[in-house]
């Protein structure tokens, strides 16, 4: 995806840290009334967001893009939900700025800055934190996409990797590449805490703040349909 902001990364999934590169979108009443805004890139037309009748959310895309998120606030424990992808973009490499399109992620921000978090990434968030008039925006985030070659992260710890629009910010990891067998629900459930740890670094996770789903098909042109659904937080077993 083309981004044209600095600290695009925190555009693209902090929902919304900068209010000069996204803007809130019109979300659908029954999203809006489960706890869900839409956000949407300025020049880049968003992707459609609409509630399913089982509680769930289903994304529809063709060369569009953005993202809907929700306050999902607690210790760091484990995430579960369930996905389906029916159509989306071929493989792309997700390290690479630009063509880095995928068919859905979901991913969590968190209330913490990663220990490796220098003076430059802290300054921008704190000058998009004034400009959002939010309360508090997240301070580091987990990717989890489907979508990728599934090559991305294979050295990194835990299988992750940085956001090339982001690094310091944003860690991602191909949960399933886009070559995975589509039309069927497939159940994830993943350890914040652990995941966290190997990600960034450092023992002291910070608090989770918020869940966000994107999708992102404007550079391939691709037509994406997709469904996410039961997104818990709860102990881990």
């Amino acid at each position: 995806m083309m981004r044209r902001a600095p600290l695009a990364f925190v555009v693209m999934l902090a929902a919304p840290l900068l209010g000069g590169a996204a803007s809130p979108g019109r979300t659908a009443p029954e999203l809006e009334a489960a706890g869900w805004r839409k956000v949407q890139w300025h020049g880049i037309r968003p992707a459609e967001f609409a509630a399913t009748a089982d509680g769930g959310v289903r994304l529809s895309a063709h060369g569009q893009a953005s993202l809907i998120a929700r306050p999902l606030q607690g210790a760091p424990a484990c995430l579960s939900w369930r996905w389906r992808v029916d159509s989306g973009p071929p493989p792309t490499d997700l390290t690479r700025r630009g063509g880095d399109d995928r068919a859905v992620a979901v991913a969590v921000g968190f209330a913490g800055f990663g220990p490796q978090a220098g003076f430059t990434v802290r300054a921008q968030h704190a000058a998009a934190q004034m400009a959002s008039g939010q309360s508090q925006l997240p301070r580091s985030v987990l990717m989890y996409v489907w979508g990728g070659t599934g090559q991305e992260g294979r050295t990194g710890p835990g299988g992750f990797f940085a956001s090339p629009w982001s690094q310091g910010l944003s860690m991602m990891r191909v949960v399933r590449p886009a070559q995975a067998p589509r039309g069927q629900w497939v159940e994830e459930r993943v350890d914040l805490g652990a995941d966290w740890r190997a990600a960034f670094g450092g023992d002291q996770v910070p608090a989770v703040m918020e869940v966000m789903i994107s999708t992102d098909s404007d550079d391939t042109g691709a037509r994406v349909e997709a469904q996410v659904r039961d997104v818990r937080l709860g102990p881990c077993r």
